[in-house]
């Protein structure tokens, strides 16, 4: 209850100040709360679905591929200080290199549609999920591991009943943080080779049509595509967290 109150609060504060900022600026750039909320009702009866459910589906589809690639890969580092070794340098060369770069050469070999953007934003999640899963799969404790071990249990026991639980919050975590840097990404991959997502209906509006009152609602849009996905990523880990 009180962290509804929280979120209210803080809601009125930024209507505030966002009502305040249109009065002072006083240009068509800026438009009041009151017009962005009458243009996104009358957005909802036009594309703006369309555009929401693209750019969902992007989301959800690159976020679901990263974590069932990059979550096994970092349990099987965080296992193995061998692999670790070997694989360390390419991570440490590759995970800092901005994949957006990489978006007219993804262009070049799939073509158009939804999987270049797919992949772009895979690519960077990929790279932040294994890291954390790596780690703190290497961080377990080595008693713990050694008297699991004493009761007879292998490697895939290991795997099932220490390192996958004990992970499962660093998941959760690369999974919250990949929400936002996904939605992040999202806006330039969808500027490139498509007519759908709300990348791209925030810049044909703000850029070519000149209506910012869509395009704040392409925002708002967006940024409760965001929200709607941390929370959800909340209610997965008081599910599969409850210790927490």
């Amino acid at each position: 209850m009180k962290r509804r109150l929280d979120l209210l609060i803080t809601l009125f504060i930024l209507l505030l100040l966002w009502q305040l900022a249109a009065w002072w600026v006083n240009r068509p750039i800026l438009p009041e709360p009151r017009t962005v909320f009458l243009a996104f009702l009358r957005e909802t009866r036009d594309d703006l679905p369309f555009h929401f459910a693209a750019s969902l589906w992007r989301v959800l589809a690159s976020t679901a591929l990263a974590i069932a690639t990059a979550a096994p890969a970092g349990l099987l580092l965080g296992q193995s200080q061998r692999l670790n070794r070997l694989f360390s340098p390419l991570i440490y060369l590759l995970y800092p290199i901005p994949k957006v770069v990489f978006v007219p050469l993804v262009l070049l070999f799939l073509g158009l549609g939804d999987a270049p953007k797919i992949l772009i934003i895979y690519l960077i999640l990929f790279f932040q999920v294994l890291v954390l899963v790596r780690d703190q799969a290497a961080a377990l404790r080595p008693e713990l591991l050694l008297s699991v071990r004493s009761l007879g249990a292998g490697r895939r026991a290991l795997f099932r009943f220490v390192y996958l639980p004990a992970s499962l919050p660093a998941i959760l975590t690369a999974l919250r943080q990949s929400v936002g840097t996904a939605v992040a990404v999202l806006y330039v991959a969808e500027l490139y080779a498509t007519q759908r997502g709300l990348g791209y209906y925030i810049y044909i509006n703000g850029s070519t049509f000149f209506d910012y009152p869509a395009m704040y609602v392409g925002i708002l849009a967006m940024g409760l595509l965001g929200v709607g996905l941390y929370t959800g990523v909340d209610y997965l880990e008081k599910r599969l967290c409850p210790w927490k």
